[in-house]
């Protein structure tokens, strides 16, 4: 397939990006497995923290919304942050969004594994063992996604939003089905209305309550999704800050209603902590108790495909945050576009690889299954990409109040300082202290060896700066005008 010139295909409406970004969170996938990692910290307080991550997210797009009203760029944060810090802090911005979604993809990687075999498992064709067969179709679903990322993107976007939609739609009426049950006191195992999860357990500390906070932004990362398509939709200052806000607000009130149905239907005590803990598919074994097992084989596997989704969505941004970088940096290799279908095709090849590289070595370190590889890239990823969203905020205060000319009225002030005040806590909250040893002591000096080499980078290579900003400053998307 010959290859290219540095411009994307315009292609794209409203429906293609708001998929996008809703395909990242995958909010199907999530509400089936990321509760469970803040379950082991505040216990029955899951939906508190899904909450204060919602809150947070929303004070954190008022800024990422002020911007792509009036810039965009496939490099997402990477072309904002150029434009409303500099280059310098751009590149930061970019590499660590890069870093975040390249582990993403070894995420829902492993997610889309898991899911299958547990839809096998319900099925009865496969035993105990997960881990082979997570990896065997981890492989199966990352080579799919590969070969649709390199199709046009309008058709991968749509199917993204889809999928997606599907899912979601049976969830929410399992969900409503299991709240009905538990209010006729119909329950089968006479659980009962309470909103005990929206208290922290006796003698926990209110700090910790950041700590399940990192998994609440694990679900919304990908809700900027969007702002890598600035150069291939139509209207992006129009369509890109609606994908924005809905995106945000659509699935932070499903994240909170459907993680209060699932504490709900396993209890608040200390066994149904336990049990919801344990569980292989929230919502699928719910489903299960509460209606019939056949729809909770239907909602894992909807969980399975929404984790392919998620998967699609993390190699198209990586992809496009690459080509952005390799474009503006004069490496050819990243920056190609395909003549046939409009898409950087070698930018989705590396990102792929490079995230597959990364979970062998992360294998071959601590000796690690597939749930520990979940946990490890769903951290790391996090914690980047809420680096990333720091330095992105911080450059809107910068832009919209303080460059001299005022872009946004005064008193909005507060609500991107918000944001980046939770941010930056949830962000030292989880790096500090640092773990003494073992995959947690890993995550910390990962997310801080990407950040370090990236940052003596720039600082050591003024010149390349210097150019990344002249081309960051020629880009027509980041030229400047009035929302």
């Amino acid at each position: 397939m010959s290859q290219s010139g540095k411009k994307l295909t315009k292609s794209l409406g409203i429906l293609e990006v708001i998929g996008l970004s809703i395909a990242l969170m995958a909010p199907s996938m999530a509400a089936n497995i990321n509760p469970q990692g803040p379950a082991t910290i505040v216990g029955r307080a899951v939906p508190l923290a899904f909450l204060i991550s919602f809150i947070g997210i929303l004070f954190v797009s008022y800024g990422f919304i002020r911007l792509t009203q009036r810039f965009n760029h496939s490099g997402s944060l990477y072309g904002l942050v150029g434009k409303t810090i500099g280059p310098r802090a751009g590149v930061v911005a970019g590499v660590a969004l890069l870093g975040a979604y390249i582990f993403f993809i070894g995420f829902c990687f492993n997610v889309t594994g898991r899911f299958v075999v547990a839809t096998l498992q319900e099925l009865g064709v496969w035993g105990e063992n997960i881990d082979p067969g997570a990896f065997a179709f981890g492989l199966v679903a990352l080579a799919l996604a590969i070969y649709v990322a390199i199709q046009p993107v309008k058709k991968g976007t749509r199917a993204l939003l889809y999928i997606e939609g599907g899912t979601v739609v049976l969830i929410l009426i399992t969900a409503v089905v299991i709240l009905v049950k538990v209010a006729s006191g119909n329950a089968p195992a006479g659980q009962t209305l309470t909103m005990d999860m929206f208290k922290l357990p006796d003698g926990l500390p209110t700090s910790d309550a950041f700590l399940a906070v990192v998994f609440g932004f694990l679900s919304f990362a990908g809700f900027e999704a969007a702002i890598t398509l600035g150069e291939e939709a139509h209207a992006p200052r129009k369509d890109i800050p609606k994908a924005l806000l809905w995106s945000a607000l659509l699935v932070g009130v499903y994240y909170v209603f459907v993680t209060s149905i699932e504490v709900i239907g396993f209890g608040t005590d200390q066994a149904g902590v336990e049990a919801f803990i344990g569980s292989s598919s929230l919502l699928g074994d719910l489903g299960t108790q509460f209606i019939g097992s056949w729809i909770g084989t239907l909602i894992t596997l909807g969980a399975a495909i929404s984790g392919f989704a998620c998967l699609l969505a993390s190699v198209l941004g990586a992809a496009r945050v690459l080509f952005a970088l390799g474009r503006d940096a004069g490496v050819e290799t990243f920056s190609k576009v395909s003549t046939k279908n409009g898409v950087p095709t070698t930018a989705v090849y590396w990102a792929s690889g490079v995230s597959l590289i990364a979970m062998v070595i992360w294998k071959l370190i601590y000796n690690a299954g597939s749930f520990d590889i979940f946990l490890a890239t769903a951290t790391i990823g996090t914690i980047l990409i809420l680096v990333s969203y720091s330095l992105t905020v911080a450059g809107s205060i910068r832009y919209l109040f303080f460059s001299g000319k005022k872009h946004a009225p005064t008193y909005e002030l507060v609500l991107p300082v918000i944001g980046l005040a939770i941010l930056l806590y949830t962000v030292y909250r989880n790096v500090w202290p640092i773990a003494p040893e073992g995959p947690a002591r890993g995550y910390f000096f990962t997310v801080a060896g990407i950040l370090l080499v990236t940052v003596l980078f720039v600082v050591a290579a003024p010149g390349f700066a210097r150019k990344m900003g002249e081309r960051l400053n020629a880009d027509e998307g980041l030229v400047e005008i009035d929302a």
